[in-house]
């Protein structure tokens, strides 16, 4: 089980790294307890009073067990990073470079199996629990308190929702970006589990995008195990059928609906949340309304 609270001890791999630092600078200015960074060369070292160490052995030599790290070191060098955090015993790891070789990822995600390590990511912002703790790169400005738990692909589209929300009066528990590639570590399930056992946690949103199928498997996983109201939104509804569209990876391709079924199409995940009974919105704007509507008709109240 996911073991991440307001005091947990953070690792940086990668500290040095443009975005690193810049991420190192962002959790730190939230509260977020960074003891430590790592980045061979640079042992010895301190980077806004973080000290740095070559290794994440001698890291934690020096500060203790760690709870969490965030690895911002480049694409080939991820597999290691992780491998070697696992190895000293980390088992939060997420991932925020994007781009990872996918064998690299298979291989890491049936060592986290075996070890109990949850990966978050790749190409994820991370998590943040709005008011306590910031693992990642998210903007802090967008959110605050409150009981409506986040999911998504994209970082960017959880910015923009947290900020519908919000503006409209309502607060997050915890946010989550599952990350952009293909290949990532934990799933919209895996979320779905945690969000509907935390206390603090009353509404979640679901954040969807067209290709791969894992918005479908968490819309039946919704109807079948979750108690609490659901939200979902499906980005990429005017994609064009047959064009190759970026995001890192995440939007897969229009094309699936060339395979004789609508896999992969804002389509079918539309029709999957409609069956599960999951309102779905059609704009951003349009969430803030159906949560307050499903925590009416639960008997739930949205507090900020």
């Amino acid at each position: 089980m996911l073991n991440f609270r307001a005091d947990s001890k953070v690792l940086i791999q990668g500290i040095t790294q443009p975005f690193g630092a810049t991420g190192a600078a962002l959790m730190k200015a939230y509260g977020t307890n960074v003891v430590a960074g790592v980045s061979p060369g640079f042992g010895g070292q301190t980077l806004d009073e973080i000290p740095v160490f070559d290794m994440v052995e001698g890291a934690l030599q020096a500060v203790g067990k760690v709870d969490a790290t965030a690895i911002f070191v480049p694409p080939y060098s991820v597999l290691d990073a992780a491998l070697e955090a696992i190895a000293s015993g980390i088992r939060l790891v997420l991932i925020v470079t994007e781009g990872v070789p996918p064998l690299d990822m298979v291989s890491l995600v049936k060592k986290a199996e075996e070890t109990g390590t949850w990966v978050i990511g790749p190409s994820s912002l991370g998590i943040i629990v709005p008011g306590k703790i910031l693992l990642g790169t998210y903007p802090a400005e967008f959110y605050t308190p409150g009981k409506v738990g986040l999911i998504g692909r994209s970082g960017s589209l959880i910015c923009e929702i947290a900020r519908q929300l919000t503006r409209a009066g309502l607060g997050q528990s915890l946010c989550v970006c599952v990350g952009g590639d293909a290949i990532v570590g934990s799933s919209f399930v895996e979320w779905l589990q945690i969000l509907n056992k935390d206390e603090s946690t009353e509404a979640i949103v679901l954040i969807g995008e067209i290709g791969g199928t894992c918005e479908e498997a968490a819309a039946r996983y919704i109807a079948e195990a979750i108690d609490k109201p659901a939200i979902a939104y499906v980005a990429g509804q005017y994609a064009p059928k047959g064009k190759r569209l970026g995001h890192a990876g995440a939007i897969i391709t229009a094309q699936l609906a060339d395979l004789g079924a609508d896999v992969g199409t804002a389509e079918s995940k539309i029709a999957a949340f409609k069956e599960a009974k999951v309102p779905v919105a059609y704009r951003p704007s349009q969430i803030p309304d159906l949560v307050k509507k499903a925590l009416k008709k639960s008997g739930h109240k949205a507090k900020k």
